[in-house]
């Protein structure tokens, strides 16, 4: 599960960050946004900020290079600071040659984002990620920070007498509600904490309330030092400024140790250090270099384990000659009586004679030989291919292993034609949902299978209109169990827009995991047989196609 973030740990992570990083030399700021991570390049460190739905949290490396392609800044790191209990934190530049320049990393919600900033105004000039019904981050025009939300108590200032006032007369059930909406720097992960919901039956009237109120005095607390620790929750470790009583929890050295031990456990979230080595372009080549050779080793194993046995196929030749005259013309399969005196079940190409099958037979028989000679030599030369490749890709990770090697490796890329025109036109169309997931759209049934089948990864969900042909459509997905229902429900939507139904009134649409999507043999382009579905019913809404056009 994603790191949650409060704004106690947005508080604390900023100091952290302040006293790691102020003073250091700018020297460029990348925006990935296709793995959706925020990169500050300083001279004598490198912070990358993962900010994808699936994850959200800092990691420090040592200093890279930046890479074509890399916005390059000059400055000093002057602060790291967040408003008072708001999840933001602000990271402010001295003046260089471009002027002022600030980096604001948001993390309200899961629809993390980061801004860069230049000017006293505080132009933006840089978005991770876009909407275009965001009004407050718009390219070109000041930054405007989220409305504030106005809790009591932002500076620890709430009397006891206010905390039992507002909380002691609600049911149990009905506090927390109002704890996290009333009170400062308080949270769904702090609450049951705060509110005592932990305490022994035999505690007084009041009692648990107090004892959460002077927590919440400690924490709330400007001069109150972190003891950082990471929560055993049931959703997973989560990285926290103080332990809770009640929850269980285990000391780290920082904050910065607990986010990168929580960060081990994202699965297919990649590597930030081989990330901010490469820069997006050549880690993505690598990638995909990792993964051609993977499927292509992987291929030729099944077709030798796949092979026909040559001799068979060999003596079904030979028993459709000895046997041509017990064959009717234009038959597909007939039961011949073989040499052992059992019965053969022979197919047969109707329109072809006699001879002319079992000369197939014969050119099957050569080629199943001629493969089991050759895909022995074909596999030794795949697999030292994938060994090198995920060699070169490990030390990558290690950081002992740099761009020029990866290049030596995987060769150079492409040159890119003149104009603006890719090498390669992509085959599908990119939206990008509320929550700020990809999603992909094919182009038409030639383009369907290529969508489904080489962009997209085992775990992206995958959509389309029930029982009508429409566009095969991919959620990109890395979490754990199901993607956020709005951004479900967003994807199947553009389905519905993208078939032959998107005049109906409500469309049924499929979704599973694209694991269990495969491409029967013969089929015609962007036909599949799909397992696991679930079905969701949409309304095929026009103004959703600009919304979530990315």
């Amino acid at each position: 599960m994603p790191i949650r973030w409060d704004t106690l740990l947005a508080r604390h992570t900023a100091r952290e960050l302040a006293g790691e990083l102020t003073g250091a030399r700018l020297r460029a700021i990348r925006v990935d946004r296709d793995r959706r991570d925020l990169l500050l390049l300083f001279k004598e460190r490198t912070l990358v900020w993962r900010l994808h739905p699936s994850r959200g949290h800092p990691v420090l490396l040592d200093a890279v290079d930046p890479v074509p392609g890399d916005h390059r800044y000059r400055g000093t790191l002057a602060a790291v600071e967040t408003p008072p209990d708001e999840r933001l934190v602000h990271f402010r530049f001295s003046p260089g040659r471009d002027g002022p320049v600030g980096v604001v990393v948001e993390l309200m919600s899961t629809q993390w984002n980061a801004i860069v900033t230049e000017g006293e105004a505080q132009t933006v000039r840089h978005l991770l990620w876009r909407s275009r019904a965001d009004e407050r981050r718009v390219i070109g025009q000041p930054y405007r920070l989220p409305a504030p939300t106005n809790r009591s108590g932002v500076d620890g200032d709430v009397s006891l007498a206010d905390w039992l006032g507002t909380l002691e007369p609600l049911e149990p059930s009905k506090r927390r509600g109002t704890l996290v909406r009333g009170f400062a720097w308080t949270s769904p992960l702090n609450a049951r904490a705060l509110l005592g919901e932990d305490a022994t039956p035999d505690t007084g009237p009041g009692e648990p309330l107090a004892a959460g109120h002077a927590l919440w005095r400690a924490l709330a607390d400007p001069e109150q030092p972190s003891t950082p620790v990471v929560l055993e929750l049931r959703s997973g470790p989560q990285p926290y400024p103080f332990p809770l009583p009640g929850t269980p929890s285990r000391g780290v050295s920082s904050l910065m140790a607990a986010f990168a031990e929580c960060g081990k456990a994202d699965e297919g979230s990649g590597d930030p250090t081989a990330g901010a080595v490469l820069g997006p372009d050549l880690l993505a080549r690598l990638e995909h270099s990792v993964n051609r050779a993977a499927r292509r080793l992987t291929s030729l194993e099944a077709q030798l384990s796949g092979l026909e046995d040559p001799a068979s196929a060999r003596a079904i030749g030979d028993l459709i000659l000895a046997r041509y005259h017990e064959i009717p013309p234009g038959t597909s399969r007939v039961t011949l009586i073989g040499f052992d005196g059992t019965s053969v079940d022979v197919e047969l190409d109707p329109a072809e004679p006699a001879h002319a099958n079992a000369a197939r037979y014969y050119d099957r028989a050569t080629k199943s030989e001629r493969a089991a000679d050759q895909l022995p030599r074909l596999l030794e030369k795949a697999r030292v291919e994938v060994e090198e490749l995920e060699d070169v890709a490990r030390r990558v990770r290690e950081g002992t292993a740099g761009e020029d090697e990866v290049i030596r490796t995987i060769g150079p890329a492409a040159p890119t034609p003149r104009g603006d025109r890719q090498t390669e036109a992509l085959p599908y169309r990119p939206f990008r949902s509320s929550g700020g997931l990809e999603i992909r759209v094919g182009k038409g049934a030639k383009y369907n299978d290529d969508l489904t089948f080489r962009h997209s990864s085992p775990n992206d969900v995958w959509l389309h209109a029930r029982h009508t042909a429409g566009a095969h459509v991919v959620l990109r997905w890395q979490g754990e169990g199901r993607p956020p229902a709005r951004d479900l429900q967003e994807a199947a939507t553009l389905a519905a827009l993208h078939s032959k139904a998107r005049t109906s009134g409500s469309v049924p649409v499929d979704w599973t995991l694209r694991k269990y999507v495969r491409k029967p043999r013969k089929s015609p382009p962007g036909q599949v047989a799909v397992e696991r579905t679930e079905t969701l019913f949409v309304e095929p809404d026009e103004a959703l196609l600009e919304k979530l056009q990315d």
